[in-house]
């Protein structure tokens, strides 16, 4: 099944970037600016009420081939006010600017599975933000990161600093001991795995030894969500409030982050081609610096007949006082970034394609990212009543992220560092061995060299729909939606930890150590919505129902070999080896009802509800219910308003409910393995299931 998928992928990869319609022509051509006369780059420029459009250059400008019957232009871009334009047949060129508009009222943001609408008639807490501003000038290397800062209402917090990520999305004001916090993650309609899954260094760390029963739930995880590429995307919209979330179910609890990806534009116009490539570096912002000490200080701290004096003195006489956080930290991480992106199509399809390549060297020596990734979203209209979109997206990552973060053995680079003096001698001795740090377990200089601490991913994301309008006249409108996609990746890390290093050597620690994971996840969900619009001269109604399926696998083998064989580091090579698995299946059904009532802009209702049943839940076949409620009244559209410096004043009032489903086998008590006179035995677990 997974080779069928990968080829299915290439598949869509393959596809011809271009294809060639003839039809009746009338060519316009121009320039779009600001209202200073800048040039503005990526403006949408769209024939109404046809799929054929084209975007601005770095010049701002843009040509398009008008079909016939057409005489309508419409300029649109994230922060400014659209701009329709008649053109006539004698119109060849055609000069336009926008006006910057700071409340963006007209941008439209989710309001259901299937649906959108107008920001200045939401009632939901929903926000957004352009790829502009997620990107801004340099791209980052992960997700997570590029959010960091621009949600308001959203904790983005770092648990660790090694490449690759290691970041908490967190709504303000969510918290659960047990349950998942993190939001749901959707991408072009693709349910995201964000999965945070260990590489062992327990083993090492100790990491859970303060407490934590679940030794793999402190070991400095990078999330799944730091796959993928902020370079890719055109907006983000995340829902933090349980009205907005409630329609997405079970899976919502913690928020829900929609992302959208760049797509190509219908146009008969030659490709557009982009090739973007930067260079720079990382380094330590405000180091600390090397501490001041004089022999009252040494003294103070080690006692004043401690040998510590001596040495002291002697390193200070040589020369020979380090500053160790330059050393650990002191690298200055190279980052290359190169991006090629191709957009083309034809009035009925629309092809944006893509790939990149990032490099980053760490600010600590032999750690770092990167990150290669392609990819493919088709859009094409079969008919004027059917239209289908694809998306691909194949990722290869790899991140070498040293040894650091929780510890209770002191052995991680951050840990035996902090009690390091400047006066101790820990670099390389001539005969190519480092000294055994008197102070702390580890020289961290050499576990810098010597280990391996590696993270490999290889990800398919592939996506689609198919949208048919049933019914489609000046009063009705009703459209069947089908969605599908999966997101497939295997995970490999790799640990390895030699005997050489002094706190694996002499009877210390483990003996050596080589701690070798692989995870296999393959998640796909399903969706089919039925949404009817009717029109009325003042008033508009949407309803909207819907029914969904979400299937989520993984399997995840850590092995870990301590007491290695020397020079050896395969998992076979040791005299104790211990196997860890964990295997999840669960299948999540829910459907949803909504209405939504529209009275000319001014009052916007909307009445919802969801259910949803889980085989994680004691009763599988249960439904738990989620209802929403919102009204927006938008007084400055109604007639008494005379104040036309106020063009928003809305009252707003939302309500609605969200769960969280039970964690895999919660309604369980697992049973442990163990030897008992010789024999296979099992241990019952101290945690009960809950059958409730």
């Amino acid at each position: 099944m997974r080779k069928l998928l990968h080829s299915l992928s290439f598949t869509l990869f393959l596809v011809p970037l271009l294809m060639s319609v003839s039809f009746a022509q009338s060519d316009v051509s121009g320039t779009v600016q600001t209202t200073s006369g800048e040039p503005l780059i990526g403006v949408t420029v769209a024939v109404e009420n046809t799929n054929v459009g084209t975007t601005t250059d770095i010049d701002g400008k843009y040509s398009i081939r008008m079909p016939a019957g057409s005489t309508t232009l419409v300029f649109s871009y994230i922060g400014y006010r659209s701009v329709e334009r008649e053109v006539s047949g004698s119109t060849s060129n055609l000069n336009v600017s926008l006006e910057e508009s700071s409340s963006e009222l007209e941008e439209v943001i989710v309001s259901g599975l299937a649906t959108t609408v107008k920001r200045e008639n939401a009632a939901n807490a929903v926000s957004q933000i352009s790829a502009k501003e997620l990107t801004g000038i340099t791209t980052q290397s992960t997700l997570d990161a590029a959010l960091y800062g621009k949600f308001p209402g959203v904790q983005i917090t770092q648990n660790s600093g090694a490449p690759g990520g290691g970041i908490n999305v967190r709504m303000r004001g969510l918290t659960s001991i047990n349950a998942p916090a993190q939001p749901l993650y959707i991408i072009d309609g693709v349910y995201i795995d964000n999965s945070a899954i260990s590489a062992g260094l327990n083993v090492i760390s100790g990491a859970a030894a303060g407490g934590n029963t679940n030794v793999f739930d402190q070991d400095n995880p990078s999330n799944r969500i730091a796959d993928l590429d902020p370079g890719d995307f055109q907006s983000v919209e995340i829902l933090k409030g349980a009205s907005a979330a409630a329609i997405y179910g079970s899976r919502a609890a913690g928020g829900v982050v929609i992302i959208n990806t760049k797509r190509g534009v219908a146009t008969p116009n030659a490709p557009q081609i982009s090739f973007n490539q930067s260079f720079g570096w990382q380094q330590m912002l405000n180091p600390l610096g090397v501490r001041e000490w004089d022999t009252t200080d040494v003294a103070s701290v080690y006692g004043s007949g401690s040998v510590e004096i001596q040495n002291f003195l002697d390193a200070q006489a040589s020369g020979s006082l380090h500053d160790y956080e330059d050393e650990l930290y002191g690298n200055h991480g190279l980052i290359s970034d190169s991006r090629l992106s191709v957009s083309s199509g034809n009035e009925k399809t629309a092809i944006y394609a893509s790939g990149f390549h990032r490099d980053e060297a760490g600010i600590v020596e032999n750690t770092g990212y990167a990150k290669t990734g392609l990819r493919l979203n088709i859009d094409h209209e079969i008919s004027r009543n059917l239209e289908i979109r694809a998306s691909s997206n194949y990722i290869k990552s790899s991140a070498d992220r040293g040894f650091f973060n929780n510890d209770n053995t002191g052995t991680t680079m951050g840990v035996s560092f902090a009690s390091t003096p400047s006066w101790a001698q820990l670099n390389l001795l001539p005969d190519g061995t480092y000294p055994a740090n008197p102070y702390a377990p580890a020289n961290f200089l050499q576990t810098g060299a010597l280990i391996t601490n590696n993270e490999a991913v290889d990800r398919f994301i592939i996506g689609g729909s198919v949208t048919a309008k049933i019914i489609n006249t000046e009063r009705n409108s009703l459209r069947l939606i089908l969605q599908g996609g999966l997101d497939d990746y295997i995970l490999r890390t790799t640990a390895i930890f030699p005997q050489e290093l002094q706190f694996e050597s002499g009877g210390s620690g483990t003996n050596g150590a080589s701690i070798q994971g692989t995870t296999s996840s393959f998640n796909n969900n399903e969706s089919a919505f039925l949404v009817h619009t009717y029109f009325a001269p003042t008033i508009t109604f949407r309803t909207q129902f819907g029914l969904t399926r979400e299937s989520f696998n993984r399997n995840t083998i850590i092995t870990s070999a301590t007491q290695l064989i020397t020079g050896q580091t395969n998992v076979d090579q040791a005299a104790s080896i211990d196997v860890y698995q964990f295997r999840t299946n669960q299948l999540d059904l829910g459907g949803f009802a909504q209405e939504e009532v529209n009275w000319d802009d001014k009052v916007i209702a909307t009445l919802g509800l969801r259910a949803d049943k889980s085989s994680n839940n004691f009763d599988p076949n249960q439904l738990f219910y989620y209802p929403k409620a919102s009204l927006a009244v938008n007084i400055a559209e109604f007639d008494f308003w005379k104040a036309e410096s106020v063009s928003l004043l809305k009252l707003r009032a939302a309500y609605g409910q969200s769960g969280n489903f039970p964690t895999f086998g919660s309604q369980f008590t697992n049973l442990g393995s163990t030897i008992i006179d010789g024999f296979a035995g099992l241990l019952v677990n101290t945690r009960l299931g809950n059958d409730s």
